[in-house]
C-alpha cells in the first residue's frame, strides 16, 4: 500500500510555493514520477514535486525543512539502492532540461552559469493540473524510447534475437558516412539505418550445419534461470540461425596483417602520439565495403530509433578547430539525450578533403543508460581513459544547499565544496544545472567480438584479453564481459573495444585481440561508427527487457590492481553457477583517470588497472538467492586480495555496508566528513549514499533504503516464486492497478 498522502493543507502550500507540478499518492502521474528502474524498491513518499528551476528546488527544500519532512532527489540517475524515492517528498528534477553547447573563447574560458538564466526562468508559469497527467505519460514514453539500444549494432541485435534473413548489398557502407539530422527530418532504412558489412568468412554459421553448436556440450547453456526468453517484436521474423561473423570493412583475412610477423602491434604509438598519449593526426571519417540490409528492406519495429540519419556525399577527412567545447545541461537531462543533442549540433571543423557540417563533441559519460547525477558520482566510460571521469570534466555546478541557498560551485567559488561535490555531490546538495567539457569525437572504431561461454576455454580468452590491453594507449577503451542467458540460450562472452580514432590504427588492436583461436567466434561487428551508437553498446548486450521496472536489480563493483591467472580461473568457475540475467564485467581502467587529484575520489582508486562490476537483473516473480549471493561472493570473496578500497561512488548499490562506502573515498574520508558537517549539519540529504546519521554514527543499509515490495511466496514447478503486490500505472496515467 502507498504511504499516507500529503495533507491538503501541505499540498496547497507546496503547490503555491513551486511553479512545477505537485503529485500526491492518489494523483494521476504519481507512480510515473515515483518509480525507478529497479522494480525491487517501493517508495514511501507522500508526494512528488517537479520543480522547473533552482528557485523551485530551493522552495521545496525550505518546505521540507519547515515541516520536518525527509526529502529525496530523483535526478534521472539510475541508482539501484532506491535512495531517489526514499523521502517523504520526492524532488524530481526531470523538468529542468536546459541544454546548450558553446565553443571556448580565445582564452579557453566560458560563459558562467551565473550569467545564463535557466530555461523556465524566462516567464513560464505554473503547469496546469489539466496537463499534469499528460506530462507524466509523456515522460514515461520518453523513458521507453531512451531504452532502445538496437542501433548500437544491428548485427548484434540480429544475432541476439536469432537473426532475420540477411542479404548482401553492393555499395559503400553508410555505417559511418552519415550524420545526425535536426529534428523533423527522416531517413529511409537504405539511407542510414544499415548494419556493418557482413563478411562471410570461415567463421560463418550455416543454418543447416549439424555442428554449428558443436561446443554446446562444454559451454554453459542457460536452459533454466531467472529470465524467460523474449518473444520477437511484432512484425519481426521468428528466431533464425545465428548471424555469420561480420568482419570490419576492408580488414585483412582473419589472422593476417600487413605488418612483419615480429612487429609490435602497438609500435606506431611511439612516433604518432604526443606526450599525453593523444594522436596528433587528423581523425578520418572513412568507410568502405558492402553493408547488409534486412531482406525486405524494412526495418523491424524494434529498430525504430528516435534519431534520423542520412548519408554524407563522400568520404571526409576533418580535424577539429576547438580542442574542447562546453556543454550546459539541466539535471533533468538523461545522458542519452545529451549525447543526442551534441551529435545533432556539431561544431565547425577544418576539412582536409570533402566537406561536411562539422564534428560532434561529447561529454565523457558512462555508457547508456544513466542520468545526469553521474556527473557528481563518478562516471567511467568509453572516453575516460582519454579525458578522465565525468566528475573530472565539470567546470561549474549550479546547486541548492541544505539551507535553501542557490550557489554556483567551481574551482574559484566554494573551493572546498568543489572538491567534495565531485564524487559525493548528492550528499551535499541538489544539483540543478551543470557545465562540463566535451571533446571532438567524429568517429570511433568500435564494436563487439562475441563468443559462446565455455568453462574450459573462457579462462584462456580472459587472459588473452588482459595481455593484449596491457600498456594500451589512452585512445583505447576495452572490456570483456560474461553474460548469462536469456533462458534457453547460451551464455556469452563479449569483448568490447572502442578506439577513439581512425580504423587504420584501431585495426591493429582488433588484430591483436581477435587473434585468440581457442574457440569459434560467433560475431565480429567492430567497425567505424558514430560515438552515439557506441554509447548504447553495453546496454544492448545485457539483453534486458524493454521495461526495467519489471525486474529486480543488484549491483556490486570493485577496483582491482591486477588480474592474476588464479583469479581468472576462479571467476570462470563461479560464473558457471550464476543464474540467468547475471553479467560480470572487466573494464580496462587507468590512463587519464589517474591524472586528476583535486576531487574526493582518491588517487589510490584512480590508479586501478580494471574496474569490475557484477550487474544482475532478474524477473520480479523469481526468488533466487544466487542472484545476490553470487555477486557478493565474487566481489567480496574472490576479488578481495586484489581490491583497491571501494568502487567508484557511481557503482554503489543496494545494501552496501558503511565500510564499503567509506572505502570509495580512502584517505579523503575524514575531510569529506568535515565538509558534510559544514554544509549539511543536520543531514538533510540523508537519502543518498551517505552512510552516517546526523550524529556521525554508521547507519545500517536496511534502515537506510526504501523497502522491498510486499509479496506472497508460492511454488511453481518446484521453484520458489514471489508474487509482488505492486501497483502499476495504466496507459492513460489515471487509475492505479
Amino acid at each position: 500500500m502507498p504511504a499516507k498522502s500529503l495533507s491538503k493543507e501541505l499540498y496547497e502550500e507546496l503547490g503555491s510555493a513551486c511553479r512545477g507540478q505537485v503529485y500526491r499518492t492518489d494523483d494521476p502521474g504519481f507512480l510515473d514520477y515515483s518509480t525507478i528502474f529497479n522494480g525491487n524498491v517501493v517508495t514511501a513518499a507522500k508526494a512528488v514535486v517537479c520543480p522547473l528551476d533552482a528557485e523551485d528546488v530551493s522552495r521545496a527544500v525550505k518546505f521540507c525543512v519547515k515541516h520536518s519532512l525527509s526529502l529525496s532527489v530523483k535526478a534521472g540517475g539510475y541508482g539501484t539502492a532506491g535512495w531517489a524515492i526514499a523521502g517523504d517528498i520526492i524532488i524530481d528534477v526531470s523538468k529542468i532540461t536546459d541544454i546548450d553547447i558553446e565553443p571556448p573563447r580565445e582564452d579557453g574560458s566560458f560563459t558562467s552559469l551565473k550569467d545564463v538564466a535557466s530555461e523556465h526562468s524566462k516567464g513560464k508559469g505554473k503547469l496546469s493540473n489539466s496537463s499534469a497527467a499528460n506530462t507524466a505519460k509523456r515522460r514515461r514514453e520518453e523513458d521507453a524510447n531512451l531504452r532502445m539500444y538496437d542501433n548500437a549494432s544491428l548485427a548484434v541485435a540480429s544475432y541476439l534475437r536469432g537473426g532475420p534473413p540477411l542479404v548482401i548489398q553492393d555499395g559503400p557502407s553508410p555505417n559511418v558516412r552519415r550524420r545526425l539530422d535536426g529534428p523533423g527530418t527522416s531517413a529511409t532504412p537504405q539511407e542510414g539505418l544499415h548494419a556493418p558489412r557482413a563478411d562471410l568468412s570461415r567463421d560463418s554459421v550455416s543454418s543447416g550445419s549439424s555442428d554449428s553448436r558443436s561446443s554446446a556440450s562444454l559451454s554453459r547453456s542457460t536452459t533454466t534461470g531467472t529470465t524467460p526468453a523474449p518473444s520477437p517484436p511484432s512484425g519481426q521474423p521468428a528466431l533464425q540461425p545465428p548471424l555469420a561473423d561480420s568482419s570490419v570493412a576492408g580488414s585483412n583475412t582473419e589472422g593476417e596483417t600487413n605488418a612483419p610477423p615480429d612487429a609490435d602491434p602497438f609500435g606506431y604509438l611511439d612516433e604518432s602520439t604526443t606526450g599525453n598519449g593523444h594522436s596528433d593526426a587528423p581523425i578520418s571519417i572513412q568507410s568502405s565495403g558492402p553493408p547488409f540490409v534486412w531482406e525486405d528492406e524494412v526495418m523491424p519495429p524494434a529498430f525504430n530509433y528516435p534519431n534520423s540519419f542520412r548519408m554524407l556525399d563522400a568520404p571526409t577527412q576533418a580535424e577539429p578547430i576547438h580542442p574542447f567545447a562546453f556543454v550546459t545541461f539541466g539535471a533533468g537531462k538523461r545522458q542519452k539525450e545529451i549525447d543526442t543533442y551534441t551529435a545533432q549540433h556539431p561544431l565547425e571543423a577544418r576539412y582536409i578533403s570533402g566537406s561536411g557540417d562539422g564534428i560532434p563533441y561529447h561529454v565523457p559519460f558512462a555508457a547508456h543508460p544513466v542520468g545526469s547525477s553521474i556527473m557528481i558520482l563518478g562516471g567511467f566510460g568509453f572516453l575516460s581513459r582519454m579525458y578522465g571521469l565525468s566528475i573530472d570534466n565539470l567546470v561549474e555546478i549550479e546547486m541548492v544547499l541544505a539551507d535553501g541557498r542557490i550557489v554556483v560551485v567551481s574551482e574559484n567559488e566554494h573551493p572546498d565544496l568543489w572538491w567534495a561535490v565531485r564524487g559525493a555531490g548528492p550528499c551535499l546538495g541538489i544539483a540543478t544545472r551543470y557545465k562540463a567539457k566535451a571533446y571532438p569525437v567524429p568517429v570511433v572504431f568500435a564494436g563487439n567480438l562475441i563468443y559462446q561461454f565455455n568453462i574450459t576455454t573462457a579462462p584462456s580468452l580472459i587472459k588473452h584479453f588482459r595481455d593484449c590491453v596491457k600498456g594500451a594507449p589512452r585512445e583505447l577503451y576495452a572490456n570483456i564481459l560474461l553474460t548469462a542467458g536469456p533462458e534457453g540460450k547460451d551464455s556469452l562472452m563479449v569483448v568490447q573495444m572502442c578506439y577513439v580514432g581512425s580504423r587504420e590504427k584501431g585495426q591493429e588492436y582488433l588484430d591483436a585481440i581477435s587473434s585468440w583461436d581457442g574457440a569459434r567466434r560467433e560475431l565480429n561487428d567492430i567497425n567505424e561508427k558514430s560515438f552515439l551508437h557506441q554509447q548504447d553498446s553495453v546496454a544492448q548486450v545485457l539483453r534486458g527487457k524493454g521495461d526495467p521496472s519489471g525486474r529486480q536489480w543488484f549491483i556490486r563493483s570493485a577496483l582491482i590492481s591486477s588480474l592474476p591467472d588464479d583469479i581468472i580461473n576462479d571467476t570462470v568457475t563461479q560464473f558457471a553457477g550464476t543464474p540467468v540475467g547475471c553479467t560480470w564485467l572487466f573494464e580496462l581502467a587507468g590512463g587519464a583517470i589517474a591524472d586528476f587529484e583535486d576531487t574526493c575520489v582518491p588517487k589510490s582508486q584512480r590508479e586501478a588497472s580494471f574496474t569490475i562490476a557484477a550487474l544482475h537483473q532478474w524477473e520480479m516473480h523469481i526468488e533466487d538467492d544466487r542472484c545476490v549471493d553470487s555477486a557478493e561472493e565474487w566481489i567480496s570473496g574472490t576479488l578481495k586480495p586484489i581490491q583497491l578500497g571501494g568502487p567508484f561512488p557511481s557503482f554503489l548499490g543496494r545494501h552496501e555496508p558503511p565500510e564499503r562506502t567509506k572505502a570509495c573515498y580512502g584517505d579523503n574520508w575524514a575531510r569529506l566528513v568535515e565538509i558534510k558537517q559544514l554544509y549539511d549539519p543536520n543531514n538533510l540529504f540523508n537519502n543518498t549514499l551517505w552512510p552516517l546519521d546526523a550524529q556521525g554514527q554508521d547507519v545500517e543499509p536496511e534502515t537506510h533504503e526504501p523497502p522491498t515490495p510486499k509479496f506472497l511466496v508460492t511454488s511453481l514447478r518446484g521453484e520458489k516464486r514471489k508474487i509482488f503486490q505492486i501497483p502499476l500505472p495504466e496507459e492513460d496515467g489515471g487509475k492505479k492497478a
